[in-house]
């Protein structure tokens, strides 16, 4: 009997049960027993050995039992939420597919990297088709999600390039799943469309990654009612807005009642609270996200007015947007509901502390007069297209740097969902793509939308076309990557080597190198910009391709760069891209980067131990292979 019940790999139920009591082990209760193989130093391998070794410890391993629910919930922690307490489920079953999803996400993860090093700009492309891939799993999507969150959660400072890969899916499978939700969000009644809710949708949006949810941000305001409620209990106990409970709706009729309420609201938020108008960074795109706001308390006009609005609506106050030119605003009416009259309304200013204005007043913001039309009250749909508006503005006033870009993608995919027919938007998108040169196949799509929309638009869709068609069928025959080999007689002078930490000698920023050329290759223009020229050894030197910490990508020349004498971890978002691993010292390319500098892993390991009196760590070479076009010289 002991032989039947030994169990592989683990030495724990010897350790717990003697040699005599093993004999009698398959006699103890089925609890007991369920209760000794919930033992958390057994991993499934034991379980699978034990339910193995006879027909009871079978039977008590059975798949609807405590010992699979336990190994589930231990190995997979995050799922515990999906399932109701006390829950009857196959759990063998679901161990069972949570383990193959996983396995598959990560083959799609490690084979996206081959795809993205060899079709660089259409990586649009490359996460639609592992979008695919998942989604032809047939498994629940909280599986996908989990595995690529357990891969992003590894060890910091390893598996980097699967790490970044497995955010880059993550990141496009989260807004798949929100632009369903926004489908369905905008599919409602106009009376069921909260602004909260689609403001969390945008936030959600442009912010995937991020831990914000409606029930989050629901949670915080309830929070915010219960101080005005507080204050209002102490002015006025019998207020009817005390007697309702969270989430209720309802609406107090009297305006001196509304009065308390709003008075109640504004000492509380504005005064108590602190939160105010960002007048200093207008312009950050954070003013737009509703978690952001609720946690930094400031914001913009359409933000802050989306809180209060719906703080108003907790204590009864029913308040309406207006799609006030250049400063958003809410109106509340003094007269009978369903007035026209717009000097009928005082309209409420949340960037400016819930001050209350007239009509007239409303146009001093502004320093000019405008029609009733634009005092009139709007959906929630309208309210939306605004939010999405600034931050499109944001992205398109950005540096032209990679979170810029980002930030113009997600706005304008949220402003098309919710109004596809933009010709003016659907064009922007367009050049867009095409200036960022990817996904082709996808900016013909567009293309030919606007066409069918708006054919006065030939001419721009007639020259994007043309160049897109060209795209396409260059990407059918791609180069070779340059192989840049440090023996060569034109490489003879290049004195550093990728994966080694810099600093610039004379803008004091630190960097991590990822390519080089033996001379500047950037166009006249860029040199004479940049005053390359007056460089000791102007152009006519080595210069390199750096991540720099402030998450820029530059073109330093050599001669600017020295290795780093304190090295230190580069947080720039496209090291993954490059880096399998970083060793306290220096960085270790993947292997599409070592394809691309065959020689320089063994350079660094030389200058490193040079440099830092380290012996040389061994090689360890990438698990993932990524590389792309992103040396776009700043």
């Amino acid at each position: 009997m002991a032989t039947s019940v030994a169990v592989e790999g683990s030495s724990s139920i010897n350790g717990i049960i003697s040699e005599p009591e093993i004999k009698k082990l398959t006699d103890l209760p089925a609890e007991l027993l369920e209760y000794i193989l919930c033992f958390s130093v057994l991993k499934h391998v034991d379980i699978c050995n034990v339910s193995c070794s006879c027909k009871r410890l079978h039977d008590v391993c059975h798949g609807r039992g405590k010992v699979w629910e336990h190994q589930y919930k231990l190995r997979w922690p995050r799922l515990q939420k999906y399932y109701r307490h006390n829950e009857c489920c196959d759990w063998l079953k679901e161990y069972r597919t949570r383990h193959t999803v996983g396995l598959q996400i990560r083959r799609t993860v490690v084979s996206i990297s081959k795809r993205f090093f060899t079709e660089v700009p259409c990586i649009g492309q490359v996460l639609g088709d592992s979008f695919a891939e998942i989604e032809s799993l047939g498994a629940p999507e909280h599986f996908c999600v989990d595995e690529l969150l357990s891969i992003l959660n590894t060890d910091r400072s390893k598996s980097l390039t699967l790490k970044y890969y497995a955010k880059k899916i993550l990141y496009f499978l989260r807004q798949q799943t929100i632009l369903r939700s926004l489908k369905t969000f905008l599919e409602l009644p106009p009376e069921q469309q909260s602004a909260l809710e689609g403001a969390v949708l945008v936030d959600q949006y442009c912010n995937p990654l991020a831990d914000v949810s409606l029930e989050s941000i629901s949670s915080q305001l309830d929070e915010i009612t219960d101080k005005v409620q507080k204050m209002l209990k102490i002015k006025n106990p019998s207020h009817p807005s005390l007697r309702a409970g969270p989430g209720s709706c309802f609406s107090v009729k009297d305006l001196e009642l509304q009065r308390q309420a709003v008075s109640a609201l504004n000492s509380v938020l504005f005064e108590q609270l602190q939160y105010k108008g960002n007048e200093f960074d207008y312009y950050n795109p954070l003013n737009s996200y509703i978690h952001q706001v609720i946690l930094r308390r400031t914001g913009i006009p359409i933000s802050l007015s989306v809180v209060y609005l719906t703080l108003a609506k907790r204590l009864g106050v029913h308040l309406e947007p207006v799609n006030f030119p250049n400063h958003f605003l809410l109106r509340w009416c003094q007269k009978q509901a369903g007035s026209g009259d717009i000097y009928d309304f005082v309209y409420i200013d949340a960037f400016g502390k819930g001050k209350q204005l007239t009509a007239k007043e409303c146009e001093y913001l502004i320093g000019h007069q405008v029609t009733a039309d634009y005092y009139s009250a709007i959906s929630t749909t309208e309210v939306l297209l605004r939010m999405v508006g600034n931050l499109l503005n944001i992205g398109k006033r950005g540096e032209g740097n990679e979170k810029s870009y980002q930030l113009l993608r997600d706005s304008l995919d949220l402003y098309l969902s919710i109004n596809p027919d933009n010709v003016q938007y659907l064009l922007l998108q367009a050049r867009l793509y095409f200036h960022l040169g990817i996904w082709p196949e996808k900016v013909l799509d567009i293309l030919q939308h606007i066409q069918a929309l708006d054919p006065s638009q030939h001419g721009a869709v007639g020259y994007l076309v043309q160049h897109t068609l060209e795209h396409i069928q260059h990407k059918k025959h791609p180069a070779e990557p340059e192989v840049k080999q440090r023996g060569a007689p034109e490489h003879l002078d290049v004195q550093f080597s990728v994966g080694l930490i810099m600093k610039h000698k004379r803008s004091g920023y630190n960097c991590v190198i990822y390519g080089w050329d033996p001379k500047c290759t950037m166009s006249q223009e860029w040199i004479t910009t940049m005053r390359v020229n007056q460089l000791p050894s102007g152009p006519n030197q080595p210069f390199y391709n750096v991540l720099v910490q402030d998450g820029t990508c530059r073109y330093a020349a050599q001669e600017n760069l020295e290795p780093h004498s304190a090295p230190l971890e580069i947080g720039h978002p496209e090291v993954g891209r490059y880096f399998s691993q970083f060793c306290e010292s220096h960085y270790v390319a993947n292997e599409d980067l070592q394809t691309r500098y065959p020689d320089d892993t063994v350079e660094t390991l030389g200058t490193v131990a040079q440099l830092y009196h380290r012996p040389s760590p061994g090689h360890h070479s990438a698990a993932t292979e990524p590389n792309s076009h992103l040396a776009m010289p700043v």
